[in-house]
């Protein structure tokens, strides 16, 4: 019987001998390392704006253009905040899912050694006399030494893939550990830059009150415009043939010069017709992954107009190329709209915020802040339109 034990042992310790096979959710591993590559991108590329913005703002002498730019580069700060923090997350799952394979694999072949140790401590303890008064037990001596023999090294080369583990095991708890402290680090920095952001908005706030007058009048006949819309796309085709006819107004040639000498011909007006736009240099508004592309039909049975961003709680919203506010409200069931005039019929509507930064007539640049994402449901869907058609946001994203 305990000859049959140490062999117990043994076919145990032949299991641990085989190669670990992965659990399935190495896909999801893989899909945690992607969201991993996204973050660090996302992180790099919000630095390098909030640099150009900084450099930008230091050699523009206009101060409202100014304020404008250096208002873009906190908010890329908060994003750069905001895709660090996601990839801290990324790497805190990835680290956590490989120590929970590495414990496995530790259990597995702890669990072999054990027992061939186990069987071994049995048959020491038995005492040499038996081996004289017992018929057989010298051939059971004989198999346990020539098994002993065979095993001791492979026991040796266990106990060696066993310290490697536990070496292993260290190492990824201090990984665990810098994952964390970069994480708290995330945080700290994004609340110290929105609090940076809610200043400068202030700041502004307090310098534009000499223009509250006007802007009071366009805020309200927006409001009127959003009441009076049966739905959101009504009210974009208000706003843009309000825009029309602003620019329209706008170009209109100025009262023709007498000639020097009279009867001579009078200057010829300036052909000011609009110019055919082109595409503006466009980003998506938030740090996130696109859950419904454009054309894509809804659970609900309806097509998207634009894309859909899932993101962070809270996080910030820029603005996605240079134009003016048109409306900048809460309208029925999309939450906190935005919706920037960019010239050229060409306007942009944002969904889905939580609060507002910015008021109609507000001029705004690429990655200016426009406000922050719910807390509850973070989605942000963006439209981009051309003369009330929709856009496809993808060739121009870079």
């Amino acid at each position: 019987m305990k000859r049959a034990a140490i062999w117990g042992g043994i076919a145990a310790l032949g299991l641990g001998l085989g190669v670990a096979t992965l659990s399935p959710a190495a896909t999801t591993l893989k899909d945690e390392q992607r969201a991993l590559i996204k973050a660090k991108q996302d992180a790099l590329i919000a630095h390098q704006r909030s640099l150009q913005f900084e450099h930008d703002a230091v050699a523009e002498r206009d101060e409202a253009i100014r304020a404008r730019r250096l208002a873009a580069a906190v908010a890329a700060r908060i994003q750069e905040a905001e895709a660090g923090i996601a990839a801290a997350e990324a790497r805190i799952a990835i680290v956590s899912r490989l120590q929970a394979e590495q414990r496995s694999r530790l259990a597995e072949k702890q669990d072999a050694i054990v027992k061939l140790v186990a069987a071994l401590q049995t048959m020491a303890r038995r005492p040499p006399v038996l081996a004289l008064v017992r018929p057989g037990s010298t051939r059971d001596v004989v198999h346990v030494r020539s098994l002993l023999a065979t095993v001791m090294p492979v026991v040796e080369e266990r106990t060696a893939g066993l310290r490697e583990e536990v070496a292993r095991g260290r190492a990824l708890r201090r990984t665990a550990d810098l994952a964390a402290a970069s994480l708290r680090e995330g945080r700290q920095k994004l609340q110290t830059e929105r609090v940076a952001l809610a200043r400068m908005e202030a700041e502004h706030r307090v310098r534009a009150q000499r223009f509250a007058n006007s802007a009071m009048f366009e805020a309200d006949r927006a409001i009127a415009l959003g009441e009076a819309a049966r739905d959101i796309t009504e009210l974009m085709d208000e706003l843009e043939d309000a825009a029309v006819t602003r620019e329209t107004l706008a170009s209109l040639p100025g009262p023709l010069l007498r000639p020097r000498v009279p009867g001579s011909a009078a200057h010829a007006p300036v052909d000011r017709q609009r110019a055919e736009p082109s595409n503006p240099r466009y980003r998506l508004p938030v740090v996130g992954d696109v859950v419904t592309g454009l054309g894509e039909v809804s659970a609900a049975g309806t097509r998207a107009r634009g894309i859909t961003l899932q993101t962070a709680p809270g996080a910030q919203v820029v603005a996605p190329t240079s134009g003016r506010i048109a409306f900048a409200a809460s309208y029925r069931g999309y939450g906190q709209i935005v919706i920037i005039d960019h010239g050229g019929g060409v306007t942009t509507l944002i969904t889905g915020m939580s609060r507002l930064g910015v008021k109609v007539g507000d001029n705004v640049e690429q990655g200016s802040p426009l406000g922050r994402a719910r807390a509850d449901r973070p989605m942000i869907t963006v439209e981009l339109r051309r003369d009330g058609q929709p856009v496809d946001i993808a060739p121009l994203v870079s």
